[in-house]
């Protein structure tokens, strides 16, 4: 087999999608608009699992995580491979800024630095809090708790003051093993719905607007949420940009989700760094451009 330049990362139930699923057919799509980028710049590429333990990394130039979506489930192995495989080849986003990203506690840093977050409790294990004495202090009439490392909204549970002590046994039960996290639940989620904008080499390309079905508040699609095309106003792409701006060091690229806080100010859910669906089928330049910031990197 031969050498390649550039390795697309997934994880292993995506190595060989079933593109009769819609779900993975799109993974596959958004991943063919980033290969087709690269292969028209002479790089060679091919789409390989993070955890495959047959593929030799001695044969990539550099490695880019896309749909590496198991990785919060496998962290420890995950993380071991992270260090292994980036003293032989470099990996986009670098493996500094992964670390710091897969952790909410990041969220401290950006408010310190002027980003507007919600206000967040992170409750570390070991800690005898209650979730009602948290709730207390959001003063809010809901809130929502989840993981401080996570993803697809895994163990998110909106929370008010009629269910909170049916959660104090799932919190004293994660615990066990997280650190878990309380913010106030904006209801503008409900309303209008997420932002999600991409910047890429330090500016915004695009913008799409996530909705939750009817009864739900999660918005991912594989909550049974939709995605449509958003066309980001300059206050919106200003936010996403200087969200971005005020990592420790500057990504690849990156993903922005906010939505409107009680004030109707942008407010920051999260930063996304490590394998963000960057939803290139809304606008697939910039699959190109991502492509070529990798070209220019190496």
């Amino acid at each position: 087999m031969g050498s390649y330049d550039i390795i697309i990362l997934t994880d292993e139930r995506y190595e060989t999608p079933d593109e009769s699923h819609w779900y993975q057919a799109q993974l596959l799509g958004e991943e063919r608009l980033l290969m087709a980028g690269l292969e028209a710049r002479g790089l060679r590429t091919t789409r390989v699992a993070w955890s495959n333990p047959d593929f030799d990394w001695s044969r990539a130039r550099a490695a880019v995580f896309r749909s590496t979506w198991d990785y919060f489930e496998r962290f420890a192995e995950f993380s071991a491979w992270m260090e292994r495989v980036a003293d032989s080849i470099p990996l986009f986003n670098a493996p500094e800024l992964v670390r710091w990203n897969v952790d909410k506690h990041y969220l401290r840093g950006l408010a310190e630095r002027g980003v507007n977050v919600p206000m967040t409790r992170f409750i570390e294990p070991g800690e005898t809090t209650t979730l009602r004495e948290v709730f207390a202090v959001c003063g809010r009439n809901e809130a929502i708790l989840k993981p401080a490392v996570s993803g697809a909204a895994r163990h998110t549970y909106r929370l008010n003051a009629t269910n909170l002590e049916a959660h104090e046994s799932v919190l004293r039960e994660l615990l066990h093993a997280e650190a878990m996290m309380v913010q106030p639940f904006l209801g503008s989620v409900l309303t209008e719905g997420e932002l999600s904008l991409t910047v890429i080499g330090g500016r915004c390309t695009h913008a799409v607007r996530k909705i939750a079905k009817p009864g739900d508040f999660r918005v991912q699609d594989d909550h049974g949420g939709t995605v449509h095309h958003h066309t980001p106003t300059a206050e919106e792409v200003a936010f996403a940009e200087a969200a971005v701006a005020a990592c420790p060091q500057s990504p690849l690229y990156a993903r922005v989700d906010a939505v409107r806080d009680e004030s109707g100010e942008l407010s920051l859910m999260e930063l996304e760094l490590v394998e963000p669906e960057l939803f290139f089928r809304f606008h697939p330049p910039a699959a190109d451009a991502l492509a070529a910031a990798i070209a220019e990197r190496l």
